[in-house]
């Protein structure tokens, strides 16, 4: 297959050392043309916990000792040199070598420096991994979605850069139809397992009618507007945000808005109005004090005809008041209830790990099996059309012998029957003397069984 994998993940080298060989930026489309030189296509993945380079060994002429075993092997015909070879494990492992000198020499860091750190995997090795990562199972987080689309983006780079050959898309294509198959057919990815995705998920096991509900953020920091940007993209029709500074409110308006959305911004002074009109209240101010307290919830319920609500507080301190999730109605979760859920969701993740390390194996398998397939079908192509110039030769050549004087078409069509025969045997003779010669009887069986059962289907 002559695909191979280099690099660095959170396992294998700390933040700083993935810092420094972070490839982003122009840096990739900069890399990926320098790697052309000793590569047959290439990409480049490179987030916070890895770099990676998938790359396809170039494939190198078959040496003359080789030519007559391979070309027999691939079908070929008599010519001493196979149509084309595989690269040896020498050769493979000195075009690893001038990768990661090239990642060294690139990113100005010495050879020595980052080797121990980086791992490389080969061939079905590196398929594998390539699964694994697709999949989110050697994800800092099990089974986190995010980095199929990371590998999708650099994968578009490498396309934009003319860097992914032909071979190595469609390994790309079924390394993406494969992490799929895991993805739909395990639980891997089936449970939240960050604050944000867990917040999203009670949402829905609450509220089927998103179009129709209305989602009160509280304070506008980071982590709310996770949460609020998992929620709203769930299809939440009307968003209101209430924060001390209206530029960071009206900033995360501008990422929440869309023309099915609406998106309002309102003072914090106006919370006990608008909390009547919230479905979903999510709350991170960071405020000493409590700001949603039980009389003003009570108040909103009466005015909402006690529909149910929904309250997510992700602050320490509390910014709801704990008491309020004795009320009716009213379902609160604090950051430590979402820990709990998220604490079995990691841990169903595990048990499904399980199930979707054993489908990789398997589909990786299959992946090899059909790349095994296509391949031969390059080498048949080749093998018929080298098969019909020596043919065409011959051929060219008894009909010149024809149309000279006194010419005997039997000597001559005798002649090139035997020249044809001894072209399309030679090299699969040459292959079964060297078998027995040197003791190799399952190859021997294997070439002649595979005649044997040609020349039988003829006869059919």
């Amino acid at each position: 297959m002559r695909l191979v994998v280099i690099g660095v993940n959170h396992k294998t080298a700390p933040v700083a050392l993935r810092e420094r060989l972070a490839l982003v930026g122009d840096d990739v489309n900069i890399a990926l043309q320098q790697l052309e030189r000793f590569t047959d296509g290439s990409v480049i993945v490179s987030t916070c916990n890895r770099t990676e380079i998938y790359a396809l060994i170039p494939q190198v002429p078959a040496s003359p000792e080789s030519g007559a075993a391979l070309a027999a092997q691939q079908t070929a015909v008599s010519s001493s040199n196979a149509i084309s070879a595989q690269p040896s494990a020498a050769a493979i492992s000195a075009h690893i070598l001038k990768i990661k000198a090239w990642l060294a020499d690139f990113k100005q860091l010495p050879l020595a420096e980052i080797d121990p750190y980086l791992y490389v995997h080969r061939d079905t090795h590196a398929l594998t991994h390539w699964l694994r990562v697709a999949a989110g199972l050697d994800s800092m987080i099990l089974g986190e979605p995010q980095i199929l689309g990371q590998i999708k983006r650099s994968v578009h780079l490498a396309q934009d850069q003319k860097a992914l050959s032909n071979r190595l898309g469609w390994i790309v294509d079924q390394v993406f139809a494969a992490a799929k198959r895991v993805r739909n057919e395990t639980k891997v990815g089936a449970q939240a397992v960050s604050l944000s995705y867990a917040a999203a998920k009670l949402v829905t096991q609450i509220f089927d009618d998103l179009p129709n509900r209305t989602l009160l953020v509280v304070a506008a920091g980071e982590m709310n507007r996770l949460v609020a940007t998992h929620i709203a993209g769930l299809g939440v029709g009307r968003v209101i945000i209430c924060n001390r500074n209206p530029e960071r409110a009206e900033a995360l308006a501008a990422e929440l808005r869309r023309p099915e959305r609406m998106v309002e911004v309102k003072s914090l002074q106006e919370l006990p109005q608008v909390l009547a009109e919230a479905d979903i209240v999510s709350s991170c101010s960071g405020s000493m004090d409590i700001l949603i307290d039980k009389t003003m919830t009570l108040r909103a319920l009466k005015s909402r005809r006690y529909q149910p609500m929904l309250m997510i507080d992700l602050a320490v301190p509390r910014d709801i008041d704990s008491t309020i999730s004795r009320i009716d109605d009213v379902y609160l979760y604090s950051v430590d209830d979402l820990q709990h859920v998220i604490a079995g969701n990691i841990e169903q993740r595990r048990q499904a790990a399980v199930d979707a390390e054993l489908l990789v194996s398997q589909l990786v398998v299959e992946m090899d099996r059909r790349f095994q397939v296509r391949q031969v079908g390059k080498e048949i192509q080749q093998y018929r059309a080298r098969t019909h110039d020596q043919v065409d030769k011959l051929l060219h050549e008894s009909i010149a012998k024809l149309q000279q004087d006194n010419a005997s078409p039997e000597a001559i069509i005798t002649e090139l029957s035997r020249r044809l025969t001894q072209t399309l045997t030679h090299a699969p003779s040459k292959l079964m003397r060297k078998a027995a010669r040197e003791g190799d009887n399952e190859l021997l069986d294997f070439v002649v069984s595979g005649l044997q059962d040609a020349h039988r289907g003829r006869r059919q």
